[in-house]
């Protein structure tokens, strides 16, 4: 629905981007050499028995076939919790919103703390919302790291915002949500932190400031695999921006999916952190993930056609096109251009115009006409 009331504004000519056409159309444009360019990966227009899908409606088979395969992979999630009890521990205003230290249930039984940050502007009028996720909460409300701000910066541009991150489990270096226990791990622990985002969306999408149509979700390198994750796994998000995660499997120390805390849980005691060698061999899921040939890129294409954002530093080079090149792929099949984007920096880090790309993205998608 929210797709269909987009494609209204823009008969009516009603704007519904920040960004100039012509800057979106080289986000959403691979270069020259990649154009066309699917790399070695399987296409996810390919059913498992090798038939190619053929219509939206097929796709829809598909889309199915894909979710499925992964959550066998991953685990069940448990129920979402829609209807989110919140305690408002503090509240402090600040120079042109609200601050909100808040407490809620991300998971069926453990409770976590963030920040709900609402402009001045939004309040009560119903508007656009994101939720940023990081390895605590206080960096994106701008008491951490510089350019790692997401949520002020987003607030500041008018949006409703929710900032959370695994403090304890940080500081603990276990990094991520384990369900039920650590010791008993029933879902990839990376799928768990989808689940938690899912559940934080509920959050956001019950406050009276929020228009639960149009709420995105981002991150930064950790906070990217998270969000990636969370928005693909579950489709209630409006839209996305992944901010250098690693979008792809890929053999490098920052793009580390088989570490226990992502894609390769198993029992304590972990293996040794880092690269696989003979001694130190890869466990859990992950390897079986590369021996089925699977990718993220079966992900991305659960997107479609929500757009996303992929801001990409040394980890996610433009080579990162053929793997997007498949979402790109089934947008088409379902009438849809330009969905898919990416914008390039040498760096890991954020910088103030990959940042600027990002904020501006969220303005194109979730604040139509405003």
């Amino acid at each position: 629905m929210r797709f269909l009331c987009l494609s209204i504004l823009s008969i009516l000519g009603i704007t519904v981007s920040s960004i100039p056409a012509q800057e979106w159309s080289q986000l959403t444009s691979p270069p020259e050499k990649f154009a066309g360019d699917g790399g070695s990966y399987r296409s996810p227009l390919l059913f498992e028995d090798g038939t190619k899908v053929a219509s939206p409606e097929e796709w829809k088979m598909r889309r199915k076939e894909i979710l499925s395969a992964w959550t066998e992979h991953l685990g069940a999630w448990p129920e979402v919790i829609t209807e989110p009890d919140v305690e408002i521990l503090e509240t402090i205003k600040r120079e042109d919103f609200t601050r909100h230290r808040i407490s809620f249930l991300w998971t069926p039984k453990e409770k976590t703390t963030g920040y709900l940050l609402i402009p001045d502007s939004r309040n009560p009028s119903p508007g656009p919302a994101v939720l940023t996720v990081y390895y605590e909460p206080e960096t994106a409300i701008g008491e951490g790291r510089e350019l790692r701000d997401f949520a002020y910066q987003l607030t500041q541009r008018g949006f409703v915002t929710l900032s959370i991150g695994t403090t304890e489990a940080t500081e603990a270096k276990t990094y991520s949500l384990f369900w039920p226990s650590i010791d008993n791990a029933e879902v990839e622990p990376l799928s768990m932190l989808g689940y938690a985002a899912a559940n934080a969306f509920h959050v956001l999408a019950t406050r009276p400031e929020v228009d639960p149509d149009r709420i995105g979700v981002t991150g930064h390198s950790f906070g990217g695999k998270w969000s990636m994750f969370a928005s693909c796994l579950y489709e209630e998000f409006a839209c996305a921006a992944w901010s250098d995660p690693g979008i792809v499997f890929d053999i490098r120390p920052s793009v580390n999916y088989w570490e226990p805390w992502y894609l390769g849980y198993h029992p304590k005691p972990w293996r040794k952190r880092g690269v696989a060698t003979p001694e130190n061999p890869l466990r859990g899921l992950y390897p079986k993930l590369l021996s089925e040939g699977r990718d993220l890129h079966e992900l991305h294409a659960l997107m479609a056609p929500r757009p996303f954002l992929v801001s990409g530093g040394s980890e996610d080079p433009p080579q990162r096109w053929q793997a997007l090149h498949h979402s790109i792929e089934v947008n088409s099949l379902l009438g849809f251009k330009d969905r898919v984007a990416m914008h390039n920096r040498p760096e890991h880090g954020p910088n103030y115009e990959s940042n600027e790309v990002i904020y501006k993205f969220f303005e194109r998608w979730l604040k139509p006409g405003e």
